[in-house]
């Protein structure tokens, strides 16, 4: 039987061992740990990284909370006043260099007392500077990790995030997107162990995605106009995450501890008046990219 404490146990050894494989592909810093708790029922455990060898800031946060049903998340997900439990874990990673993607996943897991469950979760990449090499290898890996599970999942999912992790006033994407998924619980076809199988599945693939990544392009030398360019699409990604994100929304919601929930946004971002890069740029091609429904799996030119 797959019981709520299992799924929060499976999400605590997660938070473990990404901050482990972190830590050492940083080989300066270590992650801070902060335990908390929450006024209305459970807490959680923070982990944050900062001013690292190659990560600026970074986030690896695992949460266990329960309690009444705020009013506002019973009108938001259609549900009727009841005791909920909710855990998981949320990740997101500022590189100190341009070269390097942020990136952020999370698996989750909600339940209410009247039987309701599902899981949700996902893994975005938001390069600085799309590299078609990068790219393709992130896709291919989600790919491969879906397909284990369902093949009908990748090209759903992969739409999901394009959609998701979209900035409307901007009219482009956060980033290459990855893959999103929300309400994924049991069917006559599918059993809430093969779900929990492939929400873990998904957040094992974090470390060798994520450290594949941070060698290759580690050693990679930048400029100042580069890094200034990270600040701007830092920018974006505070855009996105304080006006769209509904983890964030749901977090300020249900009385989430603040701190856990803004360390997605980087130390240091930028908003230049009317910035436009000049045209054939890498910062001009990297925009032309931030589009919905490329196939990042297709050899691109």
């Amino acid at each position: 039987m797959i019981s709520k404490e299992s799924i929060s146990t499976y999400f605590k050894t997660l938070q473990e061992d990404i901050c482990k494989a972190l830590e050492q592909a940083d080989g300066k810093e270590k992650f801070a740990e902060e335990v908390w708790q929450r006024e209305g029922g459970g807490g959680g455990c923070s982990r944050v990284m900062q001013n690292g060898k190659i990560i600026e800031k970074g986030g690896v946060n695992f949460s266990s909370v329960y309690g009444l049903l705020p009013e506002n998340i019973q009108k938001a997900l259609n549900l009727k006043k009841a005791g909920f439990y909710a855990t998981g874990v949320s990740i997101i990673i500022h590189p100190e260099s341009p070269m390097i993607p942020i990136i952020h996943a999370n698996v989750r897991y909600f339940e209410t007392e009247d039987g309701k469950n599902w899981f949700g979760g996902g893994i975005d990449l938001t390069p600085h500077y799309v590299v078609k090499e990068d790219a393709h290898f992130f896709h291919t890996y989600l790919k491969k990790v879906c397909d284990k599970n369902d093949l009908s999942f990748y090209p759903k999912f992969k739409k999901w995030a394009d959609d998701y992790f979209f900035i409307p006033h901007r009219n482009e994407t956060r980033g290459i997107g990855g893959i999103f998924f929300d309400h994924l619980t049991e069917t006559e076809n599918t059993s809430k162990k093969n779900i929990f199988e492939f929400v873990q599945s998904v957040g094992d693939s974090f470390v060798p995605i994520y450290t594949h990544l941070i060698e290759k392009n580690r050693n990679l030398s930048f400029t100042e106009n580069e890094k200034k360019w990270q600040l701007l699409r830092r920018g974006r990604y505070v855009e996105f995450n304080l006006v769209y994100d509904k983890g964030t929304k749901f977090g300020l919601d249900t009385g989430g501890r603040i701190e856990s929930i803004l360390v997605s946004l980087p130390q240091n971002a930028s908003w230049l008046y009317n910035y436009t890069p000049k045209e054939n740029s890498l910062e001009a091609k990297t925009l032309n990219f931030l589009k919905k429904d490329i196939d990042w799996l297709s050899s691109l030119t």
